[in-house]
């Protein structure tokens, strides 16, 4: 072997061919599927979106709403993401009444006439439901008359 071998360091070659390609397939793939945006499409959309996405009033009947809403969840009687029964679970539908029953009490003398209608109403169905529902059977749905 000669010196000059020695000294020699390998040559690394680095292809980067593939990856364009990959991304041009990814791109490809992509705009074939429907309801979908390529990566350039989707940067265009973003910086010319200047509406964000519409969310409720941050209002004493959304909060009512959101909480009751928890509370019916944690006793199963929304259904999972594809439809399957939930799971009941009473202590944290107790907890959720609880907070509505807190937020009764401490917005008193402060609510509207229709705020408090719709606050009663929550904790009256929500309690109704809880001591409906069987707490030995974690997946039975509960239908009301």
């Amino acid at each position: 072997m000669s010196e000059s071998s020695h000294d020699e360091e390998p040559k690394l070659i680095i292809d980067e061919d593939w990856k364009e390609q990959v991304q041009r397939e990814k791109e490809a793939l992509r705009a074939a599927q429907p309801g979908t945006q390529s990566q350039a499409d989707a940067s265009d959309s973003t910086s010319e979106a200047a509406d964000p996405p519409a969310l409720p009033d941050a209002s004493l009947e959304t909060l009512i709403s959101m909480i009751y809403t928890q509370a019916i969840a944690a006793l199963g009687l929304l259904p999972g993401p594809q439809g399957e029964p939930t799971r009941v679970d009473k202590v944290i539908a107790k907890h959720y009444i609880d907070t509505l029953d807190v937020l009764e009490q401490k917005t008193s003398g402060n609510r509207t006439a229709e705020e408090t209608q719709i606050l009663s109403e929550a904790l009256h169905h929500a309690r109704m439901a809880f001591v409906s529902v069987k707490a030995t059977s974690p997946t039975s749905p509960i239908e009301f008359g």
